[in-house]
């Protein structure tokens, strides 16, 4: 499968038409969704999912037409295409899981799954198409659900920031959301920057852990108060964090600096 152009531009033409599925299908959800939510007496989750569903369908149709520059590449035998087909296919797959949550939670459909697997088939397609190692391929795979999770992180912090509006707890969340989003921004550049064997991709690596912990901790460590139980928010920095000391492990900086020189 390596270096497989052929291949490649069939499955970029793959991406092009999940960025179009994406619109399609969150459009069709979107309002049912926030009615449901309502109807559920959830009005925090309604808002929360009109700001994010919309956010995700941006992310979506960029990555579709990310994949439409892909497909020139692989048509022109460009190496830099397959890297660039990992970075849409990493943002379509968060756009097809996420929505999938507010759906399921009051019982409707999720059709979006299928966005989220067409994007794990695209994701792992060019790893092959790129020729890169197991255990590479392993460390982005871990990376990828620190990155998804972070990235919940920052929706959950919207939703508690409406019902729990007490002062220092409710600001505790607003000044950790955001945090938590440019911390899952960091961990998709650093999957490209290590998948494509880039030298900086160590650094880039300990600045999305660190965001992570940064962003996840003040939300989780704030729930388990409030809940007086274990949060699904501590989740994300937890990981982070065991990332974080792998990161900075001898053996590991090893490993990436004869990946780099490879590439």
């Amino acid at each position: 499968m390596k270096n497989n152009h052929k291949l490649g531009a069939a499955l970029a033409v793959l991406g092009i038409l999940t960025g179009l599925l994406i619109l399609y299908l969150l459009a069709s959800i979107y309002m049912p969704v926030v009615d449901g939510k309502i109807l559920d007496g959830r009005p925090d989750e309604a808002i929360t999912v009109r700001i994010v569903y919309a956010l995700l369908g941006w992310v979506g149709m960029t990555a579709g037409a990310l994949w439409v520059a892909v497909w020139y590449g692989f048509l022109n035998q460009k190496e830099w295409a397959w890297g660039w087909g990992v970075a849409a296919a990493t943002a379509q797959i968060l756009s097809g899981f996420f929505p999938m949550i507010p759906a399921a939670s009051i019982g409707m459909p999720t059709p979006t799954v299928w966005v989220f697997i067409l994007g794990f088939i695209l994701w792992f397609g060019m790893l092959f198409i790129g020729g890169v190692k197991k255990q590479i391929i392993a460390l982005a795979f871990v990376s990828g659900l620190a990155y998804v999770l972070t990235f919940i992180d920052g929706v959950g912090a919207i939703s508690r920031h409406q019902t729990e509006a007490k002062g220092f707890i409710s600001s505790m969340y607003a000044m950790s959301q955001m945090v938590n989003w440019w911390g899952a921004a960091v961990w998709a550049v650093f999957i490209f920057a290590l998948v494509k064997g880039k030298t900086w991709a160590l650094p880039v690596g300990v600045f999305a852990a660190s965001m992570s912990m940064f962003g996840g901790f003040p939300v989780g460590v704030t729930d388990v108060i409030i809940q007086g139980r274990f949060s699904m928010f501590l989740v994300a920095p937890v990981m982070s964090t065991g990332l974080l000391v792998y990161l900075l492990l001898p053996s590991t900086r090893r490993m990436l600096e004869a990946w780099n020189v490879k590439e």
